[in-house]
């Protein structure tokens, strides 16, 4: 027997299982309710991700430049 979780709906709240066709959404609407946020923009990332190790790269470059 395969092993069910059951989770929240990220749009309306209702319990879903995670054998549902549209897991893990509860129906088809809250599907395109999310999809619609998607698509104009409603989700972003806050701040670009970046590499520690980039950063003090860059930091080491900009040293350089201003000792010169």
């Amino acid at each position: 027997m395969p092993r069910r979780i059951k989770l929240r709906c990220p749009i309306c709240k209702k319990a879903v299982v995670s054998s549902a066709p549209e897991f893990p959404f509860c129906s088809d609407r809250c599907r395109e309710i999310d999809l619609g946020k998607w698509a104009s923009g409603a989700y972003v990332i806050s701040s670009p991700v970046q590499d520690e190790e980039e950063v003090i790269r860059n930091n080491n470059l900009e040293s350089e430049d201003e000792s010169e």
